[in-house]
């Protein structure tokens, strides 16, 4: 999980901050969270959830040996990154795959309603999940009508045994579903101790990434070539502390990005210069276990933000960037009213 420019100061609390990810409330379960149709017991720790529940350990056992990840095809992907969320349903003719990696402490949500079909996916970091998770169910309500037969089924991956126990944090307080006022069954449950291996003494995460099908409901571990569109520019909202963003907009089939605001000051030229093992001692929650790509993934992003200090510039009169999918399955930039 990249740290961004807080946690490279460590003056603020969210997760662009590494040295104070999880400022959230303690957990406190008043549940209308169900495993196997049974309301959740009373827990304070993940250890305990699991102890109660060994079902949900067959169940990530049962996902884990799925691997190796499916190869999504560009061509019906919509990715999202890192604090960001997308929702849309089965009558979507621009998207069939909703899809998410690069989940070291970060978890992976998608929460589906199983009348409508409506689906939505957030790749959380712990910066303020109280306020994330009612985004994630006012998605997916919103695209479901108010008398439809169904239920919303939850799916939780990612994060792991690490040191600095962010991970735990994370899952214990992605259990804000629990305050929801929706029946919500938690489906499948891949976090933390769930989703650790030891290899040569160091715990890692074994699913990084994962897709869910927007017409069959099917969730699969899940790697991806594209991380489209407009990868810097996205990574560089959630660098300068951008929140949790909604980048679908199902009504019309469009990625929406934006606006997005940052200082034109920043003072990070000096990162391009460093080497490998310093970008990912104080630009990652997890240096150890970061895919082979991160370094070079940070400096592009940083890049980024020095090639474009103005990012009012980016967004003429405060408006999104709206992208459509071509006929070839490219996202291609809108002029949208």
């Amino acid at each position: 999980m990249q740290a961004g420019l807080a946690g490279v100061s460590g003056t603020v609390c969210g997760k662009t901050g590494v040295l104070a990810v999880f400022c959230e409330r303690p957990i406190l379960m008043k549940m209308p969270l169900f495993i196997n149709n049974e309301k959740v017991q009373l827990f304070n720790t993940t250890v305990k959830l699991f102890r109660i529940y060994p079902l949900l350990k067959d169940g990530a056992k049962v996902f884990r040996d799925r691997l190796p990840e499916t190869a999504v095809d560009t061509k019906c992907l919509l990715y999202v990154k890192q604090r960001e969320f997308a929702a849309t349903t089965p009558s979507d003719c621009s998207v069939t795959v909703i899809g998410s990696d690069d989940a070291t402490t970060c978890h992976i949500v998608v929460l589906r309603h199983t009348g409508s079909g409506a689906t939505c996916l957030a790749h959380c970091d712990g910066s303020s999940t109280w306020s994330e998770v009612p985004l994630i169910v006012k998605a997916v309500r919103s695209l479901t009508k108010s008398a439809e037969e169904g239920r919303l089924e939850l799916h939780l991956f990612g994060g792991f045994d690490d040191e600095r126990h962010n991970s735990h944090k994370l899952s214990l307080n992605l259990l804000a579903f629990n305050k929801q006022n929706e029946d919500i069954h938690l489906e499948s449950c891949c976090i933390t101790e769930l989703n650790d291996i030891v290899v040569e003494g160091i715990h890692r995460p074994v699913v990084y990434g994962i897709g869910v099908n927007v017409k069959s409901g099917e969730v699969f571990p899940a790697t991806f070539s594209f991380r489209g569109p407009e990868d810097d520019l996205r990574s560089a909202r959630t660098f300068t502390g951008g929140q949790m963003a909604d980048v679908y907009d199902a009504s019309r089939e469009l990625v929406t990005i934006g606006p997005c605001r940052w200082s034109p000051d920043l003072d990070i030229g000096f990162w391009l210069a460093q080497d490998d093992e310093t970008i990912l001692q104080y630009m990652s929650t997890s240096p150890q276990v970061e895919p082979p790509h991160f370094v070079s993934h940070m400096k592009a992003t940083i890049q980024f933000l020095l090639e474009n200090p103005n990012s009012e510039a980016l967004f003429p009169e405060g408006a999104p960037r709206f992208y459509r999918r071509t006929s070839e399955g490219v996202w291609e930039r809108q002029a949208v009213c």
